[in-house]
């Protein structure tokens, strides 16, 4: 057992932890499909993912605040603990549904998890076509961030040989290292905490400039307990074609077609697309760049979605260049790096205020884009072959909608999590094949076909992310509103 000042949550744990309440849980999630090569039974799978999670200290300890009012909060064990009380087994109820695994999850989601028991919970689904099942999984963004959560979920999963990184050279064991005296080591530390004072000014000062309080934002919603939940996949190869004629990254491409369905959506609601740009917030990790490992390691940039540019192009060449901007300035310069500084407060901070600046988001980004690293791997569960895995990101106070991305094998995963109240219906996948899903890799000269039958394409549809392929040329796609939506 570690001691105890780090079992203490960090600021940035701290603020997650504040900003928890009915409407706005900040748990991520993801749904993962498999399919079983044997006889499956759902009760084994619970108890071995039971018996994992047993052996992992992490998930066994629960937060204790501390007695005094604003005095933090620490990691303990529950003396109580029993995996079998984090792990259920379920089938799917609405057969009926267009995404039966879908509507399963948007209630799922939903819930809070128990503030008194260690912050997680799994659960099985049965009951999907073709005989596979589905692990659901949540952890609070207390306890760890994205990359974080990848390991836990990995240590639930069947061992895997992950790839051999390159190990840094050991030092030479002949050359001793030079002696520091104290005065040095108190002028380093000293210089570090300017050096940190400056960065965190110029952070805040970004923050301050890049506030948007008017126009107010079109995505901007009341919160609401209840959510909507959308599972995509992209084709990788798809991606890699936008790639090699039109430049950027597999993480630009996604970001150029996901700006393109919520134009769609803004028109079908009736909101002007070109009044002004949305923004959104791109976590970046920053393990491997701090000692800390544990909990919350993050920072992240701010990025422009042109959503006023009908041209799928030029969205991209856009999102391309902001991206760029943002990799050449670091993850620790400019409003997108608020993690950074809020790491950087007092707890107390968080306790006192971390709802109010929850309240304030809109006026900085306008939705959250996240995407996490999933092993290019083989990945089972009891000998079932794992075939999707869509993440969900916590969504944030007054926004409509949270996105976040999985690459895994050859498709990228899109989990797509709305407001209930902003999206009063289903978020709709039309269909997870490739072949329906958007690109952007030439410009059609002539219309697309529509969507759904006879073009219809009515307000209040559900946020959709759907492409049809131009009847006229093999290699053009098009982005288009997705077919009607479903209650």
């Amino acid at each position: 057992m570690a001691g105890t000042d780090s079992q203490r949550l960090s600021a940035l744990d701290m603020a997650f932890l504040c900003l928890e309440d009915a409407a706005t849980p900040m748990h991520m999630g993801a749904v993962a499909t498999f399919r079983p090569r044997r006889d499956f039974s759902a009760e084994r799978v619970a108890e071995l993912l039971a018996d994992r999670a047993a052996r992992m200290p992490r998930l066994r300890r629960r937060v204790r605040t501390g007695l005094l009012p604003f005095s933090g909060a620490s990691w303990e064990d529950d003396p109580s603990f029993d995996p079998n009380r984090h792990v259920a087994v379920s089938r799917l109820y609405d057969r009926y549904a267009a995404d039966p695994l879908a509507t399963f999850a948007q209630h799922w989601i939903a819930e809070p998890l128990d503030p008194k028991r260690p912050l997680w919970s799994a659960q099985i689904v049965t009951g999907l076509p073709d005989g596979e099942f589905a692990l659901l999984v949540k952890f609070h963004h207390a306890l760890t961030d994205g990359m974080g959560a990848v390991e836990l979920g990995l240590a639930l999963l069947d061992d895997i040989t992950l790839p051999v990184q390159r190990r840094m050279p050991e030092p030479d064991a002949d050359v001793v290292p030079q002696q520091r005296s104290p005065l040095g080591a108190v002028a380093d530390s000293a210089a570090t905490m300017l050096g940190q004072a400056a960065e965190s000014a110029s952070i805040a000062g970004s923050i301050v400039t890049s506030a948007r309080p008017y126009p107010l934002s079109p995505t901007a919603t009341v919160n609401s307990p209840s959510r909507r939940v959308g599972l995509v996949r992209l084709s990788g190869s798809d991606i890699r074609t936008i790639r090699a004629a039109h430049g950027g990254s597999t993480h630009d491409v996604v970001l150029s077609v996901l700006t393109g369905a919520l134009r769609e959506w803004m028109v079908n609601r009736g909101q002007r697309a070109d009044a002004r740009s949305l923004r959104a917030l791109i976590p970046v990790s920053l393990r491997g760049r701090e000692r800390r490992q544990a909990g919350n390691s993050l920072s992240g940039y701010l990025c422009d979605l042109p959503v006023g540019l009908e041209d799928p192009v030029e969205r991209l060449r856009q999102v391309r260049e902001s991206m760029q901007r943002n990799k050449e300035a670091g993850p620790t310069r400019g409003a997108g790096a608020l993690p950074v500084l809020a790491n950087r407060l007092p707890s107390a901070v968080h306790q006192l205020a971390a709802k109010a600046a929850g309240h304030a988001a809109p006026l900085l980004f306008d939705t959250v884009v996240t995407t996490v690293p999933v092993p290019s791997v083989p990945l089972s569960l009891d000998g079932a072959r794992l075939r999707e895995v869509y993440p969900f990101v916590p969504l944030a106070p007054h926004q409509s909608v949270g996105i976040a991305v999985a690459t895994y094998r050859d498709g990228i995963h899109i989990g797509l999590q709305a407001n209930g109240h902003a999206v009063a219906t289903s978020v709709r996948s039309p269909t997870r094949s490739a072949s329906r899903w958007p690109c952007c890799n030439s410009r059609c000269d002539t219309p697309p076909r529509p969507a759904c039958a006879g073009g219809a394409r009515r307000p209040g549809q559900a946020l959709s992310i759907s492409a049809t392929r131009n009847a006229s040329s093999s290699d053009c796609w098009v982005l288009s509103r997705g077919s009607q939506a479903v209650s």
